[in-house]
């Protein structure tokens, strides 16, 4: 029998050094002679990443005092490579390339001042990869490269005449070269070209562009055994699968549901080629789906799993390796025969399970927002079967704003979120308009309205769901992180539907990020807010330090100390604006952070702080010990 206690006091199994658990996950699959390596996250050690293999049972290659990340892009992805030279890695620490192979220790194979990533095997060995030069910082230069394998070689340039590169890819018979280009302002999800290009002994001949354009955007381009090439477009308005077969562009299974998403991180990979067929995860507003594709008829057949692929790549002509997501566990690594749809999970690294009835589903929502525009998100109702709340009571809400903002809500089982739900909390996850999932027309929503379409929809989520009684209007707070923390504090400074508000490395000053942020993001917010410094009056109007006199909401700031992308100036502006005037204002900075959290003790303070200040801003007594937090400007009535 359930015990009866209010929303938020609910005692849980979720702990946040639990969540330092679940936060070991997995990703960049790869495959090489039928073998499977991958990376794990180590939050106990420092959040460092190692690369794994299944070979002789599941082993861990990377040794202690290595961590295999990639800082290009500042975001990274693809940070290592298998091939016939061995395995090559990105040491987050010096982002010098290493090679290990023969069970020796790694070996430094290029020089300071360069950053790789998504690298492939060259023909005759070394590899061909993104090349990020920041030997002259003011003059930073992104390029493909091919290395030799040579100690010492930095790589030869083979195409460096745009502002960014991604998958450089090597044809089957090692004769061609296909990779995406893209220039300042757009970013990948906006416009990119593909190329192709004859590989030769000094370079390559021939370069011609097979795709994209203005407002097109190319990625995942993959070659098939039989040198067709197959690539992502959203020219008709989706991402959907495209290929050269008969020698011209052609849309493989046109259809209004997305075949990938934004490349925020390199080397993703949404489509396997498997012989004659392509498997390939889809997204639309009812959720995911996992498609067997044969490019020469057109058709295409479900196959039903209980997981979202992703990182999906070819082991052999009948079967797939992929990162598996579902609602209700941790993330696993699974097999999957496309023949006999059997599937078998060979590895899920997170010790962390929750009994079914303690799991929150998320419920796919859609609502109305400003000027008629239909609004989707992901709502996470209170769920635990030990408790239960008093009669007529209804459970705060807290309202999630994702990141990018081009980025995009996830039905996959987050621990984060089940912390929220299992303590008596709900959650919605809004989709607002700008995210990806719906098509390029959706995800243009927030040209230009960056802090106007994104805050309309996140308080369309609050009132839809307060208007339906589903959640107590006094107790509504908002939390995001990156961009999702700028939603936060401008919708904190332009409405007063919510009660309290969590901005993690948000953005405060829209001027001062045009004028400090890393090269990939430095002109993003061309297409968001406006040209700067041209548009120099929309940037002031929409940035939340400059609109303070509607702000009285209680806020709590998350920063990472060593944030490249967003720097702790941003938090420390805000912070010193609303303690100056009076509004309650809790702020934690983790040293040796960045953007986001992974060392183990930061990931539990981080959550913990968040429990803490909810409880005394919303007057209830959270469940078990937790430390304290300073929150200045609290008035003693919340004591």
């Amino acid at each position: 029998m359930s015990v009866e206690k209010p929303y938020g006091a609910w005692r849980s199994a979720v702990t946040a050094a639990s969540l330092a658990d679940g936060a070991i996950g997995l990703a960049d699959l790869r495959v090489f002679a039928g073998q499977l390596y991958w990376l794990e996250s180590r939050p106990a050690e420092g959040g460092r990443l190692v690369v794994m293999t299944l070979a002789d049972g599941v082993k861990e290659l990377t040794p202690e005092g290595f961590n295999v990340r990639t800082r290009v892009h500042e975001y990274g992805g693809a940070p290592f490579a298998v091939g016939p030279d061995g395995l090559w890695f990105s040491n987050f620490r010096d982002q010098k390339l290493y090679r290990q192979r023969d069970g020796a220790a790694p070996e430094p194979m290029t020089p300071e001042g360069y950053r790789y990533a998504d690298a492939v095997s060259a023909p005759g060995g070394g590899l061909v990869a993104v090349r990020e030069d920041h030997i002259d910082p003011a003059n930073i230069r992104n390029t493909i490269v091919r290395l030799s394998g040579q100690p010492g070689d930095a790589g030869q340039i083979l195409f460096g005449t745009s502002d960014f590169v991604a998958y450089p890819r090597v044809s089957p018979d090692g004769r061609r070269l296909a990779w995406i280009a893209w220039d300042f302002p757009a970013m990948p999800w906006d416009a990119t070209r593909l190329y192709v290009a004859d590989l030769t002994a000094s370079g390559f001949d021939n370069p011609r562009q097979l795709a994209g354009g203005v407002d097109v955007s190319v990625i995942e381009p993959q070659w098939a055994a039989d040198g067709t090439l197959t690539w992502l477009s959203d020219e008709g308005g989706f991402w959907n699968l495209y290929d050269d077969r008969g020698g011209a562009p052609r849309a493989v299974l046109p259809r209004q549901v997305e075949f990938g998403g934004p490349p925020w991180g390199l080397g993703r990979s949404n489509y396997a080629i498997t012989g004659h067929r392509i498997v390939a995860a889809t997204h639309d507003t009812a959720g995911e789906n996992l498609l067997v594709i044969d490019p020469i008829a057109g058709a295409a057949d479900p196959l039903a799993l209980p997981y979202a692929l992703s990182s999906i790549h070819a082991l052999d002509e009948a079967r797939i390796a992929a990162i598996g997501q579902s609602p209700e566990e941790t993330s696993v690594l699974v097999i999957v025969d496309i023949v006999t749809h059997a599937f078998e999970v060979v590895r899920r690294p997170s010790p962390v399970s929750l009994p079914a009835a303690d799991i929150a589903i998320p419920e796919p929502i859609s609502f109305a927002s400003a000027n008629g525009r239909t609004t989707h998100a992901l709502f996470y109702p209170p769920t635990n079967s030990a408790f239960h709340a008093p009669a007529g009571e209804t459970p705060p809400l807290i309202v999630q704003a994702h990141g990018g903002p081009t980025g995009a809500a996830s039905s996959a089982f987050s621990l984060g979120i089940q912390y929220w739900t299992s303590r008596g909390f709900a959650v919605v996850d809004v989709d607002y308009g700008g995210s990806s999932g719906y098509g390029r027309a959706y995800r243009s929503l927030l040209n230009g309205q960056w802090g106007v379409v994104d805050v309309e929809d996140v308080i369309a989520a609050a009132r839809h769901l307060a208007q339906a009684g589903r959640v107590d209007p006094k107790r509504i707070a908002i939390h995001g992180g990156s961009a999702g923390g700028f939603t936060v504090l401008a919708a904190l400074s332009q409405s007063d539907v919510f009660a309290a508000g969590g901005d993690f490395y948000g953005v405060a000053d829209l001027e001062a990020l045009a004028r400090d942020t890393h090269k990939f993001e430095s002109r993003y917010m061309d297409g968001l807010i406006g040209p700067w410094p041209e548009a120099r009056a929309v940037y002031e109007a929409r940035s939340p330090i400059n609109h303070l006199d509607r702000f009285t909401t209680p806020l709590l700031i998350l920063q990472g100390a060593d944030d490249p992308i967003v720097p702790p100036n941003q938090a420390h502006m805000i912070r010193d604006a609303l303690r100056t005037k009076g509004v309650p204002v809790a702020y934690i900075e983790f040293q040796g952070e960045g953007h986001g959290f992974r060392r183990a003790e930061n990931i539990i303070r981080a959550k913990e702080a968040e429990l803490y200040f909810y409880g005394r801003i919303f007057d209830f007594e959270p469940a078990g010990a937790i430390e304290p937090v300073e929150i200045e400007n609290l008035p003693d009535k919340k004591v």
